[in-house]
């Protein structure tokens, strides 16, 4: 079985190229963040031209545990390996703190990249790390956290591997203090800047006027954000919105219905509206790739 990206470069651009073909454009960027490899080629599938693979979700599936830091840097990889490897599409993976100081977060780029990531999302948390919407954050010093960035620079072998550089700071140093973190990451030369959890619209609003260059909005159902459609967020400003743990709601969701089903009724072929199809599922999973073995 051939690598999902196995083409050549005179061909198809790569998967790197093509996420900064994408940060170059003018309409803003509609993604999500699968928690595991299905859900990434149903996403795929239905037309979604960019992917993330966020640490919340490891740790949701691969751990059944909430997102503190507890996923390693070796599980993270492994994850990272397995969705590109699956895809077509660009794929971000979730850098978290870069696992540990500069040795650590240069290790991180290196296996990201060398795993089939198109970028990587590096944060300013302490470590062991929060979910971005969770309370008890804190950050470290810009200044370790450009540190952090300038090794990941000169980590990357593929110049058009891009880093995203997020804040954290806006529950623990306030708005002003989050955009003027996110300005000097900006100025050191991130590709694309994150202030994570603004707390509302006028919030989103000076997010997106006062810091240059493209920028990301997460829109967590639940969260601390406000929703913005997608139409706002690209007239305010924003090159990427995603939602990063959709799937794992509406996964989740359907899942408690089939059991409810199955408890009560002890079927759940009456809830099919709410399922794709067995050939749906082996057209996503390439059966056709796998041709039975012929016997001698």
């Amino acid at each position: 079985m051939q690598h999902a990206d196995a083409q050549t470069d005179n061909v198809k651009p790569s998967r790197t190229r093509r996420l900064r073909q994408m940060l170059a454009g003018q309409k803003i960027i509609r993604s999500f963040a699968p928690h595991d490899v299905f859900t990434a080629r149903v996403l795929e599938d239905a037309g979604i031209e960019l992917l993330f693979l966020g640490g919340f979700g490891v740790s949701a599936s691969v751990l059944g545990i909430p997102d503190v830091g507890l996923t390693t840097l070796t599980e993270m990889t492994e994850a990272v390996r397995r969705m590109a490897d699956r895809l077509t599409v660009p794929l971000i993976a979730d850098g978290d703190t870069g696992h540990g100081e500069l040795h650590n977060v240069a290790r991180t780029v290196h296996d990201f990249e060398r795993a089939g990531a198109a970028g990587i999302l590096l944060e300013d948390q302490v470590a062991p790390k929060r979910c971005g919407h969770f309370s008890g954050k804190q950050v470290i010093p810009a200044s370790e956290m450009l540190d952090k960035l300038k090794t990941a620079f000169d980590t990357r072998d593929d110049p058009d591997f891009v880093i995203i550089a997020r804040t954290d700071a806006r529950a623990v140093e306030g708005l002003d203090a989050a955009i003027e973190r996110a300005c000097l990451y900006k100025e050191a030369g991130a590709d694309v800047c994150f202030v994570e959890a603004p707390q509302s619209v006028e919030e989103l609003t000076q997010v997106a006027r006062g810091i240059p260059g493209p920028q990301l909005a997460n829109m967590l159902p639940g969260g601390v954000t406000p929703i913005l459609p997608a139409h706002e967020l690209e007239q305010l400003g924003f090159r990427i919105v995603v939602d990063p743990v959709g799937t794992l709601l509406a996964t989740g969701h359907v899942v408690r219905l089939l059991a409810e089903a199955m408890l009560n009724e002890g079927r759940i072929d009456h809830l099919s509206s709410q399922m794709i199809s067995f050939d749906e599922v082996k057209q996503l999973l390439g059966l056709d790739d796998f041709p039975c073995p012929t016997k001698r």
